[in-house]
């Protein structure tokens, strides 16, 4: 019999359109983003869990916008006026600047971004896990222009989301699975996006060290030893 060889391929995360699995959990969200001629104020900030899919959802919208994609940890270093002068411009992980280092020259200027794109008439997308309020920003102006921003939530994945979200991460893994692998799971895991990353992860590595395909069996292995 012959036997399925196992390689340590590198993960390719997709992210175009194609790879965006619209659900109840997102739909509202989905159908905000390509309406950016609506957002109030010319802004919107798109929230959802770690690996609800905010970063894809994202990367769609500045693909179809010539947007520039900027990270929190990046802001301290910008070319503030370069980069609004874009027009459209995403910012990832906003809730994370009260904890970076260099925080306060973040902050300053993400507020002098946020002011330059919009008086460009631009559109400025910001992702963050909670809302503008809960961002604890030490820098109170920003702080207003944020609480004041429009938000479009990502809730929690449903059965055909979380299906569909761990199909899209044994791809981008390179992992081929037996096609009742994902009900498995489903019936097993966390009903969370973070719960989809850290199996597939597990599995990953679990077969790499096994040097066997993935399998239900091999899942029943890493669900004992993991808790997932």
């Amino acid at each position: 019999m012959s036997q399925q060889l196992t390689f340590d391929l590198p993960t390719r995360e997709a992210l175009g359109r194609d790879a965006f699995f619209v659900a109840p959990s997102n739909r509202l969200a989905v159908a905000t983003l390509e309406n950016a001629a609506m957002w109030p104020s010319g802004k919107l900030a798109l929230i959802g869990p770690k690996g609800s899919g905010k970063t894809h959802l994202a990367h769609v919208w500045a693909n179809e916008n010539n947007a520039a994609i900027i990270a929190a940890t990046q802001l301290a270093t910008l070319d503030v006026p370069t980069i609004a002068a874009r027009r459209n411009v995403v910012v990832e992980d906003a809730d994370t600047l009260p904890a970076l280092a260099d925080a306060p020259a973040a902050q300053e200027a993400l507020f002098h971004l946020h002011n330059l794109t919009l008086a460009e008439g631009g559109r400025l997308l910001i992702t963050a896990t909670q809302a503008p309020n809960h961002w604890a920003l030490t820098l109170p102006d920003l702080a207003s222009r944020m609480e004041g921003t429009a938000v479009a939530r990502i809730e929690e994945p449903d059965d055909a989301l979380l299906s569909a979200m761990l199909v899209k991460h044994f791809e981008d893994h390179q992992i081929a699975i037996p096609h009742t692998l994902v009900p498995y799971l489903i019936k097993r895991i966390e009903r969370s996006a973070a719960a989809v990353r850290d199996i597939v992860d597990a599995l990953d590595a679990a077969s790499l060290r096994a040097r066997k395909p993935v399998s239900q069996k091999l899942a029943a292995q890493v669900l004992d030893k993991s808790g997932i």
